[in-house]
């Protein structure tokens, strides 16, 4: 998104659907203690989005992260701010709005859905885990062979109007990078999401990660990526989009610790799908603030890269 925004307001229209799934960090403390949908991701994405003359100080304070007092320690200013904005208004979906206004974002962000509800993952073994948090960095051993089996919402809930629309209006949805089975699919989990999906007429884009994921994705190759999200869409996606360069060995023993590898692309022209593959790894040294106690990924994917090849794609399209 921070790429995409560059381009021409009459080039591209954006349309962000975040996932309310997220119960970690920040947002599960302030989702605990306020019962609001959680803010995390509608965060990240109205920081992407920011589009003003002080983007860069705005962008930096929405991100902010405080590490010291007992109360505020962890906790994200952007995430305080759409609380309380949502506690005023009385709306989360009026929070966004107006917290989309004073950013000015290039786009609109739009939560998948209006309800609360909760991720849970049902493991090869018969093991359920609750909870995106608990999910996304699970305790058991390394040397479990659980594998994911399947992850659904409970209670089940419903996608909005607002969603489906922007789904079956689209003239390109991208899906990913990021955790398959907490970040991407979450957000086709919501009754109406995957249908529309079917429906639209829209090119779907799909971005293989560029490492696993240990607990999730452990073993996975591309294919494999693309055969999971196939099954949630309930279709093969139109293209799908694979870096092509060598990623820094240098960092490999940090992800490695964690069992965590390189994607294999072993994806295959008879696969149903258009295979673009291009430099998409970004050079940034990723930093994070002390007082973040989740896990970063250190290797990313290059956001201007990745946006040329989609807008490349959406020019093809027309």
């Amino acid at each position: 998104m921070s790429g995409l925004k560059k381009y021409p307001a009459h080039e591209i229209d954006i349309t962000a659907i975040v996932t309310m799934a997220d119960n970690g960090g920040s947002t599960g403390r302030l989702r605990d203690e306020f019962g609001f949908l959680p803010v995390g991701d509608v965060r990240m994405a109205l920081a992407a989005l920011s589009d003003t003359d002080d983007r860069e100080l705005l962008r930096e304070l929405f991100l902010y992260r405080f590490n010291k007092g007992a109360g505020l320690s962890g906790h994200n200013f952007g995430n305080l701010f759409l609380v309380a904005l949502t506690d005023v208004l009385g709306s989360e979906e009026k929070a966004i709005e107006y917290a989309g206004k004073i950013l000015r974002i290039r786009g609109r962000v739009l939560p998948v859905t209006g309800e609360n509800t909760n991720l849970v993952a049902k493991y090869s073994d018969g093991t359920i885990i609750k909870g995106e948090s608990s999910i996304d960095e699970p305790s058991f051993d390394h040397v479990s062979e659980k594998q994911i089996e399947k992850v659904y919402l409970e209670p089940r809930v419903s996608t909005t109007s607002n969603v489906q629309k922007a789904i079956e209006h689209a003239d390109i949805i991208v899906l990913g990078p990021g955790d398959l089975y907490t970040s991407t699919i979450p957000n086709l989990l919501a009754e109406g999401v995957s249908e529309s999906l079917q429906k639209t007429s829209a090119k779907i884009v799909y971005v293989v990660n560029l490492m696993t994921k240990f607990g999730q994705t452990s073993g996975y190759t591309a294919q494999t990526f693309v055969d999971t999200i196939s099954k949630y869409i309930g279709r093969v996606p139109d293209l799908v989009v694979i870096n092509n360069t060598p990623l820094p060995k240098e960092v490999f023993p940090l992800y490695e610790a964690e069992y965590e590898f390189p994607v294999k692309d072993d994806l295959k022209e008879s696969g149903g799908f258009k295979i673009v593959r291009d430099n998409l790894l970004s050079q940034v040294v990723v930093k994070k603030s002390s007082s973040d106690k989740l896990k970063r990924s250190l290797i990313r994917h290059d956001p201007d890269a990745l946006s040329r090849v989609v807008i490349r794609l959406l020019n093809e399209k027309k």
